[in-house]
Parts: structure tokens; sequence; C-alpha cells
């Protein structure tokens, strides 16, 4: 055996002792669907694109999706490299601490997990809001946005309990429903020459276009809808041939992701028009239904009845990465508490092989983030959704340059792989890119919460805090870990 799969190995298992999740639960398509899910396509598109184009770059947006797309698959070449070496279901914790130290990693395991479950939390508030407006419409049954999101919470319990397979069986329904309409829209008016001004393409993929207006808000933006695609080392632990599936399902989950959301958005903008369609997402936005501008076109391509089915596509979208974000922060704590830096009864596994206790405990922190907004009566779509969106995208973003940083430090000092494209120019250029659009979501920080200037403020300081208190934590369990990250 060599020493590459001993190390895989070794890092797998943590110890002689430690519990494994279930192996070979999971392909390549499986692990795309939990990708997908955690991207929630018609949410990236309903809520991210109509505020890109009324305040970012009008028409230029398809462009700034394709631009995100580089900058993360120059990420995942290294993420990918690294992962050939390293699998395990703490991922970013495992990574980062591969190269850079326990103390980083367990500080960037502390942000990670802080950052998946301010997103799952974000999604309830926009989730039971939908859902609270649908059960009102359909069955007369009027109860608080908050009544839906702690049903959704039991529901994510029990499906995240009952093992791997099922929640991908559940997730795969609810993808291919919302990806088929945006892509059938987007089909259809692509074959049909477009809108009134033709397909528009050097409109929103010239130079020109991509640079106008403000681009950086549009990256800001399209950024954040590709926020999730690294689960895919998260279930390295549960995939068939991790080390041929993860490389694949990293691969193709940027590129079906980039491509779609370039693609879908092209399509939008072409169907009102590239001189028309910043003004009728300002328009949107005005009227508190940014939706709208996603809904409309969709709804006069095929008929009236897409108003119907769309809102409802949009909650099932939602629970699904609501589901999608359960399972990952539970891995992280399973991991976590495997290595020794939670308590070991957080890595009790059923026998099912799902990590059921490290459920329980992501389940209570959800309801801890979310109950308060619900008993200070907070608008859960203007502070719950928008802010914890924006504090989970600034943590996963400084976990990507930790990780692009981390990679080139291990392959310089482990040597196990001496391709300079995998190892150092890929992820240094990665690395680049994501600081700078980590210097513009700070920038426009403002902009991606919808609040304050001072609620920003202290909402950028969380990820911070949260990062030293992964220090401290680090600290305070030296010498207790199974692994030495």
């Amino acid at each position: 055996m060599d020493s590459q799969t001993v190390d895989t190995i070794q890092t797998a298992q943590g110890s002689p002792s430690a519990g494994r999740l279930k192996p070979n639960a999971l392909g390549v398509v499986g692990i795309l669907f939990f990708v997908l899910s955690a991207q929630a396509p018609l949410t990236g598109i309903a809520g991210a694109v109509p505020i890109a184009v009324a305040l970012g770059d009008g028409p230029g947006v398809p462009a700034a999706y394709v631009a995100a797309g580089v900058i993360i698959l120059l990420f995942a070449v290294g993420f990918v490299a690294m992962g050939r070496h390293v699998v395990d279901a703490g991922a970013f914790y495992t990574y980062i601490g591969k190269g850079l130290g326990r103390t980083t990693g367990t500080a960037g395991a502390a942000v990670a997990l802080f950052a998946y479950c301010a997103i799952q939390a974000a999604m309830y508030g926009l989730y039971g809001y939908l859902v609270s407006g649908l059960v009102a419409q359909y069955a007369g049954l009027d109860a608080p946005w908050w009544v839906w999101a702690l049903v959704t919470m039991a529901v994510a319990q029990v499906l995240g309990a009952a093992g791997i397979e099922m929640g991908a069986r559940v997730l795969a329904v609810f993808v291919l429903a919302e990806f088929s309409i945006l892509i059938a829209f987007a089909l259809v008016t692509f074959f049909k020459g477009g809108g009134p001004e033709g397909l528009g393409f050097a409109q929103s993929f010239s130079p020109g276009a991509a640079l106008k207006g403000a681009p950086g808000v549009a990256l800001m933006f399209a950024i954040a809808s590709m926020f999730g695609f690294e689960a895919t080392a998260i279930y390295g632990e549960e995939a068939r041939e991790p080390r041929k599936t993860v490389p694949r399902a990293t691969y193709l989950s940027v590129i079906v992701v980039g491509g779609f959301f370039a693609f879908t958005s092209w399509m939008l903008i072409s169907a009102y028009g590239a001189s028309n369609a910043t003004a009728a997402a300002g328009k949107a936005l005005e009227g508190g239904q940014a939706t709208a501008f996603v809904f409309a076109p969709i709804a006069e391509q095929f008929g009236g009845w897409a108003n119907d089915v769309l809102p409802i596509l949009l909650a099932t979208s939602l629970f699904a990465g609501i589901l999608a974000f359960h399972n990952s922060a539970n891995r992280y704590l399973f991991s976590l508490s495997r290595d020794g830096l939670l308590p070991r009864r957080v890595s009790a596994l059923n026998r099912r092989h799902s990590p059921w206790a490290a459920g329980t405990v992501q389940t209570a922190i959800a309801l801890v983030l979310v109950v308060p907004f619900a008993w200070a009566g907070k608008d859960p779509v203007l502070t719950l959704f928008s802010w914890f969106s924006g504090v989970a995208v600034l943590g996963i973003m400084l976990l990507y340059f930790l990780t692009s940083a981390s990679v080139i430090v291990f392959f310089r000092r482990e040597r196990l792989d001496t391709r300079p494209w995998n190892t150092l120019i890929a992820p240094a250029l990665g690395a680049l890119g994501i600081a700078g659009a980590l210097w513009l979501i700070l920038a426009n920080f403002t902009t991606l919460i919808g609040g304050e200037p001072g609620t920003a403020m202290w909402l950028e300081l969380t990820v911070p805090a949260v990062l030293v208190l992964g220090v401290i934590t680090a600290r305070l369990t030296r010498g207790r870990t199974t692994t030495d990250g």
C-alpha cells in the first residue's frame, strides 16, 4: 500500500476506533444533487439576478457569472488536488489544517460551521415567509412564518437521520423540478432568437458590457450565487471511489452551475431586451416584488400557470437548500467531534451510518439562530434572510482564500503532487480572484444585506469573532485531537 493511500485512509478514519460514515453511498450524480440543492438554482436566479441587473452592470450580468465561474474553477483546481490526498467529512477544516496548521484549521472549521448554519437560518426566514403565504392562499390557514420554519426543522432532522441516500432522492426531485422549468424557459427563448432585441450576445458578454455600471456589485452577487459547490468534498467519505468521484463532481458542479446561471440570466435579459432590462429590474425591486422580474417572462412564455407553480417551486428550492446545508453542517460537527474538538457523543452514528447526534445539534443551532427573530417580531426576509445570507457569503469566501493558501503550502512541503498548475499557479490565481471578491463584498456589504451601514459593520465583525473563537477552541483542546491537522 503506497503512502498516498495510507494518508487517505488515516485522514478518513481519524483513528483506528473512529466512527465512519456510510461508505460507497453516493456517486457523482448524487453528490451533484447535493451541490445544486445547496445553491438553490431558482432562489439564486429569482433572488440575485434582479438585484445584480438593477444595481450592478445591467445587461452585463451574465458576464459576471462567467467571471465568477472562472474564479471558482481556478480555486477548484487546487481544491481537487488536495482532495486526492485528504478525504474527510470536515473538508475545509481538514484541508486548511493540513497546510496551515491545526489552529488555523480549527478556526476555519468554526467559520465553516457558522456559515453553513447561517445560510440555512437565512433560508428558513424566506422559506417560512413563502410557505406561510402559500398555505394561506391555497388552504386558508393563516399561521406565522416561524411555525412553518419549526415544522421544517423537524422534517430536515428526520430526513438527515434517515441516511444520505434518502436525502439525495428527496433533493433530486426538487432540484429537477426547478432546474427543468428554468432551463426550458432559457432554451425556448434561445431557439426563438431571443426577445424584442434578439439574443443580444454582445450586450451581455462584451468587455464593455461587463465593465458597465457597477460590475463589482454584479460579480459579488454572482459569486454569492455559487456558494455551496465545495460540498463535493464533504461527502468524500461517503462517495464511491472518492479519489475519482469527488474531482469529477467538483468540476461538473462548477461548470454546470456557472453555465446555468450565465445562460439563464442571459435569456432573462434577452426576454426584456438589453436596453430595457435594467429599468424592468429596478421597477420590480421598487415594487417589493423582485421575483416578478424572473417570473413574468417565464409566465409570458409558458402561460399563466407558471405564476402559480413558480412560487411553489421557489419554496421547494429553499427546502432543498435547507436539507443540503443541514447535511453539510452535521458532517462538520461529526468530524470535529471525531477529532476531539467537540464532545464524543456528537459523533454518534445510527444504524444507517448517519450522524444523528450531530444533526440534532445542528437543528438546535438553527433554533438558536431563528427563534430570536420570531420572538422579536422581525421581518424574516428583510432581517433574517438578508443579514445571515451576507454573513454566510463573507465567511465562505474567507474559507476559499484560506484553503487556496493551504493548498500551496501543503504541496510545497509534502511534494505529493509536483504539477505546478494544479498545486501553485491555479490556486494562486484563484486566491487573487477570491481576495478581489472579498474586497468587493466588504465594500458593498450594505447593499448585499439590504440594511444600514451600522448593521452591516456589526454583521461583518461576526466572522472574525467566530474565527477568534475557533483559535481559542484549538488552544483549549490541544492534545485531545485524534489527528494532527
